[in-house]
């Protein structure tokens, strides 16, 4: 009931204002042909004063001369009011509408009055003639030109004719009584001509009013986002493109803050999308109440918000953005949940920051996302490194696309050494990729985009085939290490490309060693866990690699069976000279052999780094001590080669005595 009430109050509200504005245009209707008004009134005058010539002095001099005053006076307001309304200054107000129908029926009374004075008080057939003439045909146009309103054009129709028509019946004669009744009929009629274009005009200006509403109501649609009232990317776009356009010659500062709600997918997907909405609307209110006229709020789409301030300098748009940090601070409170929300902002100044719309735009994200990466609750200035960082971003993009089918990915090895006999009992595959633009790009840098990208997959099972047929061509039990990223163990396809990579290659399961981080087990939904176990299942090796930098936790070491330990190579960097780091390294190496696991000291690159290991117990060793990572063909020479050099024990070390 209470929705039914609602609509119908603003069915009614629309309607009174459909009626008020057809009111209005039938009253600019009145004024909007001042010449015919003109024409009307100067034949009036002149068919008075041909009958003044005629008759002799009487009443008739008298309506004459009243009836040129009124014509007068009604054709100056006529053009006056026009001339208002062709400058849009006008306002059809009921005061003029009043004017115009008094002076309207005043004018049709006196012709009335003129016609009886000349048919009762003169004997003239001209002046008979002239009088009636001008009462039918003024009648005539009268019931079309004021039709819109059309108790005017009924009631002028009435004064003019009907005095008329009442004359004519009191000459007598058969003639003019005849004339008489066919005039009062034509009263009828006109009434009826001037009812039925009034009930068109009126429909007419209904229905073009319902339609300007209607188009109105389809601008705002396609302009203003119907969830926040706030203004859409198309109305933003439209409004910079405009500032751009004005600012080409004056080259103004304006200032774009991005801003997007910090985790609101989180919000969304935990509380449901009623509360996200409401959430929205809240946002955009306490930005309006932030930004206070400095500068015109938009919603970019989702949780984006973006604002743009004309004439405002770095400084300034970085007071906006920090007012706007400060005053989320303060929670929102939405029905039951009281949320603490945060916002990251990206901003740019043209014209430093860009000199077209797209550029700026562009730029205000880069910063947007810098402030995201580093950390959120922020927000980040555009500098041009950003640019230059998001170029290089996409080239790599671009070229690891066709960097497997390329052929531009290639593998390396690096040994892992066996502390008791000096030989190669394993070897990390290390992929490398030269760029034909941007030259050598490190694995840190190219795999994390690979990954954002979605193709770390197909490049783990090029990896995976490479390094397996590569290592069956080894004498012996050497064994191949593998880097798997976090990103290809949540694929449920890691396992059938391990299996495919070992078939192709007849490389034995045991032979193949994959290494994962503790950073593996940070997001696990379940997915890591099963791959894991059916990796195990398959019969190869498991490695976990840098241990001690991530989220450490012994759980780890409980629930998955790994075969290895690689100790990061930090550790074994300051491990001469730094007693914690000792002390950590001989911890891992008493754990790992008390738990059956082989462990890697990695980062080997002095014989003191390499005595360390030994005496921590480790069971084998990496780093640039024995080799750096080699080709293929290389690292088969090494393994061929026997023991390497470096691998002999020294003499024992002597202790290090420790001042008080």
């Amino acid at each position: 009931m209470v929705a039914l009430g609602t609509l119908l109050g603003r069915r009614r509200a629309q309607r009174s204002v459909v009626d008020a504005d057809v009111r209005r245009s039938l009253v600019e209707s009145l004024y909007a042909s001042p010449t015919s008004l003109t024409v009307g009134a100067v034949t009036g005058v002149a068919v008075g004063l041909a009958i003044c010539t005629l008759s002799p002095p009487g009443p008739i001099q008298y309506v004459v001369t009243a009836l040129c005053i009124v014509a007068t006076l009604r054709v100056i307001s006529a053009v006056f009011f026009h001339r208002q309304l062709v400058r849009g200054t006008a306002v059809a107000s009921r005061s003029w509408e009043l004017a115009y129908e008094l002076g309207a029926w005043g004018y049709a009374g006196l012709l009335g009055l003129m016609s009886f004075v000349t048919l009762m008080g003169s004997g003239s057939p001209d002046t008979h003639l002239l009088s009636v003439s001008m009462a039918t045909g003024y009648a005539a146009g009268i019931s079309g030109r004021n039709a819109g309103r059309v108790q005017i054009a009924i009631g002028q129709v009435c004064l003019t004719l009907l005095p008329t028509a009442t004359a004519l019946w009191l000459h007598g004669t058969t003639g003019y009584r005849v004339l008489g009744v066919a005039m009062a009929m034509m009263v009828l009629g006109l009434a009826e001509i001037s009812s039925t274009i009034h009930r068109i005009v009126v429909q007419a200006l209904i229905g073009r009013r319902e339609k300007s509403l209607l188009a109105e109501k389809f601008e705002r649609l396609a302009r203003f986002d119907s969830l926040t009232g706030l203004e859409n990317r198309m109305a933003m776009q439209m409004r910079l493109r405009d500032i751009f356009d004005a600012n080409q010659k004056r080259a103004d500062a304006v200032a774009i803050l991005w801003m997007d709600v910090d985790r609101f997918k989180e919000i969304n997907d935990s509380l449901g999308h009623m509360v996200g909405d409401q959430l929205l609307r809240a946002v955009a209110e306490r930005l309006d109440e932030v930004v206070q006229g400095r500068g015109r709020i938009a919603r970019f789409g989702g949780d984006e918000f973006v604002i743009i301030c004309p004439d405002t300098d770095r400084v300034t748009a970085a007071e906006i953005a920090q007012d706007i940090i400060a005053y989320f601070a303060h929670g929102f409170d939405l029905g039951d949940n009281h949320l603490q929300v945060t916002a990251s902002i990206g901003y740019a100044i043209a014209p430093q920051d860009g000199r077209d719309m797209d550029e700026l735009m562009q730029h205000a994200d880069l910063a947007l996302y810098e402030a995201k990466r580093n950390g959120r609750n922020r927000a980040s200035s555009f500098n041009w490194s950003l640019k230059e960082r998001f170029n290089r971003v996409h080239e790599i993009e671009t070229g690891l696309r066709r960097a497997l089918d390329g052929g531009e990915l290639r593998l390396m090895f690096q040994p892992i050494v066996d502390l008791e006999s000096g030989h190669i009992e394993a070897c990390e595959a290390l992929l490398r990729w030269n760029h034909p633009v941007l030259g050598p790009i490190p694995p840190s840098e190219f795999i994390p985009i690979a990954e954002s990208m979605g193709v770390i997959e197909a490049i783990t099972g090029w990896v995976l085939r490479e390094a397996c047929t590569t290592a069956a061509s080894w004498p012996g039990d050497v064994r191949v290490a593998v880097n798997i990223s976090p990103a290809s163990l949540k694929s449920s396809e890691l396992p059938g490309d391990v299996i495919t990579a070992l078939m192709q290659s007849g490389l034995p399961a045991r032979r193949l060693e994959l290494e994962v981080t503790e950073s593996v087990f940070l997001d696990d939904s379940g997915q890591t866990n099963a791959v894991l176990r059916e990796l195990q299942r398959v019969g190869l090796r498991l490695a976990l690699d840098d241990f001690g930098t991530g989220y450490s936790s012994l759980c780890y070491l409980r629930s998955y069976r790994f075969d290895t330990l690689k100790i990061d190579q930090s550790f074994m960097a300051g491990v001469s000279a730094n007693a914690e780091d000792r002390a950590i390294v001989h911890a891992i190496g008493t754990l790992a052999r008390d738990l059956s696991m082989d462990t890697v000291a990695e980062g080997i690159e002095t014989p003191i780094e390499l005595q360390h290991a030994r005496d921590a117990g480790f069971t084998s060793v990496q780093g640039y001590l024995f080799s750096r990572p080699v080709t293929a063909e290389r690292i088969a020479e090494l393994i061929a080669a026997g023991p390497l050099a470096g691998t002999e024990r020294p003499e024992p070390m002597q202790p290090v005595r420790r001042l008080a």
